[in-house]
């Protein structure tokens, strides 16, 4: 079921009619069990007209209601992020079970910087306030990072094989006998690996050798990248010096790397330890897991 926001009349904002197009479509996909497929562009609510908008059960509200029951019910949520997403209209991509977001079109704030600008007096771009880099590196809104708008409908399709919604044993069993072998040689997982256990290595390199045709879809790729900068200053005082060390700066990449394969034509899920865990790592192991369980997926 899909569900978009046209943009190009009045920001996209939801009239009294259009919250009735919206629950009607939800209605649908609730009783047939289809995957909701918002492509979000999206003002929230039309400001002179919320009287009408938020005034009973079938209101402006229950969109977001009706999308946290289907989430937990099993049917997917999925929010394509094509533009300005303000107020209510932010709520559908940051309730989605993934999401993804356009570089440079799609924002995600509750209100934008001219708002920003009169509460607190600080000038900031709407990039930089809830832009594609923010959501998908830093707050973790945002799942996917799309470079433009062909190519976040592609991730949407990626997405969407992903689902794992042929569930018919022959549907399964042709799978399991079409399948692609790994690109790379499975020989080399020997020299990949080191003896030494304290001695880090990129995770990818061994799943790229396991899965199908090496083939891995990366989920949160860019979501939990640290950076840790240690300030040793210390001074050591004696009789003769005083002896100052400068500061040092670690770098670390993705420390926990989560996606989606097919082994044998299986679907699986992939959690592949990359590193120290650090909160972020811990939050995006913790969301791919339910999905895993929602989707019934090994």
């Amino acid at each position: 079921m899909f569900v978009a926001n046209d943009p190009t009349t009045k920001g996209g904002t939801y009239y009294p009619i259009t919250v009735k197009k919206h629950l009607r479509a939800q209605e649908i996909a609730s009783e047939c069990k289809l995957p909701c497929i918002y492509l979000v562009d999206s003002g929230g609510a039309n400001l002179p007209k919320q009287a009408e908008v938020f005034p009973d059960r079938d209101n402006f509200g229950r969109i977001f209601y009706n999308q946290a029951k289907m989430s937990a019910d099993g049917i997917p949520q999925i929010a394509v992020v094509l533009g300005s997403c303000t107020a209510g209209g932010a709520y559908i991509p940051a309730m989605a079970d993934e999401s993804i977001i356009v570089k440079g079109n799609g924002t995600i704030f509750l209100a934008g910087p001219p708002l920003v600008k009169a509460a607190t007096g600080e000038e900031i771009s709407a990039e930089d306030l809830g832009g594609a880099s923010v959501h998908c590196k830093i707050s973790g809104v945002s799942d996917h990072f799309a470079q433009d708008e062909r190519h976040g409908l592609a991730l949407g399709r990626n997405i969407v094989k992903n689902l794992h919604l042929a569930a018919k044993e022959a549907s399964i069993h042709n799978s399991a006998c079409d399948y692609q072998e790994p690109l790379y040689d499975v020989q080399e997982l020997r020299s990949i690996a080191p003896a030494d256990t304290k001695q880090s290595f990129d995770i990818r390199s061994i799943i790229a050798r396991i899965v199908d045709g090496s083939e891995f879809d990366e989920f949160k790729k860019l979501y939990g990248t640290v950076r840790i900068s240690l300030m040793l200053d210390y001074l050591l005082h004696s009789v003769l010096c005083v002896v100052q060390l400068k500061s040092v700066s670690f770098a670390f990449t993705q420390t926990l790397v989560t996606g989606f394969a097919r082994i044998c034509g299986q679907p699986v899920g992939i959690i592949g330890n990359n590193g120290i865990l650090f909160t972020e790592s811990a939050l995006k192991g913790t969301h791919f897991i339910e999905l895993c369980a929602q989707r019934n997926i090994p």
